[in-house]
């Protein structure tokens, strides 16, 4: 198999068939060795149904229908574990990216890179996606050292030595896109058209979004503790220094002290401290889930394979 396009799908029944129909004729124009497999997240809609509709006109399509939601990084998963072309193409299924792009990134590719990611010109998202985007990366890209562009998505194209190396990651965050600069090989990029999503909207909602910058931060890096750790002896010396000013006050100038700066002192500690705690909690969190070593998802039923 030349080709394996992965699409990850969750109340996208409205755009499917076109998808499909689209992806089809681009994809002929290349080659005729190819799969296009759409990986059913456990959408409440009529997203399964269709996929089998599509399969049954065209054995090239195929189908992963997931046991429960897992999210979109398990779906994605799934689909990579499924896959068995030289190269696979990672696309998301609300028509936002254009499947005529495929010709571009493999006429890339093939002068030399392991990896081509599309960076859009201009994202079509609202307001409020574009800007928690744009905070989650600056805030990623501070706290791992890793410098991940915000303009880069799913839409990529990557050779089995790439999707091999990532099959052998176990771990429980599966953001594939931040995997790469970690995995390494050699990448290169293409400017691409970002399309507004014409149906539905995104199942991301801003607590989902918080959710997920948590977990992938702390699955990167161990920086958030090292910063806990520097505040923790800022503020010990701070309140030493503090302490030596009282005291003075107290032997030389015989003032009081007031229980407004104790209460305030005892508050603000005590939420540092819980906070700390928190982040430890996060992180031995993190070490119980992956102690457990679950599988990363289940399939409940597959179509063409």
């Amino acid at each position: 198999m030349l080709f394996s396009v992965i699409i990850p799908v969750y109340k996208c029944e409205k755009s499917i068939n076109e998808l499909s129909e689209r992806l089809v004729k681009a994809l002929n124009s290349i080659t005729q060795d190819f799969e296009i497999i759409f990986v059913n997240d456990q959408s409440p809609l009529n997203d399964w149904e269709i996929i089998n509709k599509t399969a049954g006109v065209d054995s090239r399509i195929k189908g992963i229908n997931l046991s429960r939601n897992f999210g979109q990084h398990y779906a994605i998963r799934a689909g990579i574990d499924y896959a068995t072309g030289k190269w696979i193409v990672i696309m998301d299924g609300d028509l936002q990216d254009q499947p005529e792009e495929i010709a571009r990134f493999y006429e890339k590719a093939l002068e030399g890179y392991e990896i081509v990611l599309g960076k859009r010109m201009e994202r079509k998202d609202n307001f409020f996606k574009r800007n928690t985007s744009k905070l989650f990366f600056s805030l990623y890209n501070y706290l791992t050292g890793i410098k991940n562009d915000r303009s880069v998505g799913n839409f990529a194209i990557y050779s089995g030595k790439v999707i091999d190396s990532y099959r052998t990651i176990k771990e429980r965050d599966q953001a594939l896109i931040l995997f790469i600069d970690w995995l390494g090989f050699k990448k290169s990029y293409i400017e691409i058209k970002h399309s507004e999503r014409l149906h539905g909207k995104s199942s991301y909602s801003f607590n989902k979004l918080i959710t997920l910058a948590i977990s992938n931060i702390a699955s990167q890096s161990n920086k958030p503790l090292i910063i806990s750790i520097k505040f923790g002896f800022i503020m010990s010396i701070l309140s030493f220094l503090y302490g030596i000013i009282l005291i003075v006050n107290r032997l030389v100038f015989n003032m009081q002290l007031g229980w407004t700066s104790i209460m305030v002192s005892i508050f603000f500690t005590a939420g540092l401290i819980l906070a700390n705690m928190g982040i430890i909690g996060l992180y031995l969190g993190k070490t119980f889930d992956e102690a457990k070593n679950r599988p990363l998802y289940f399939v409940s039923e597959t179509i063409g394979f």
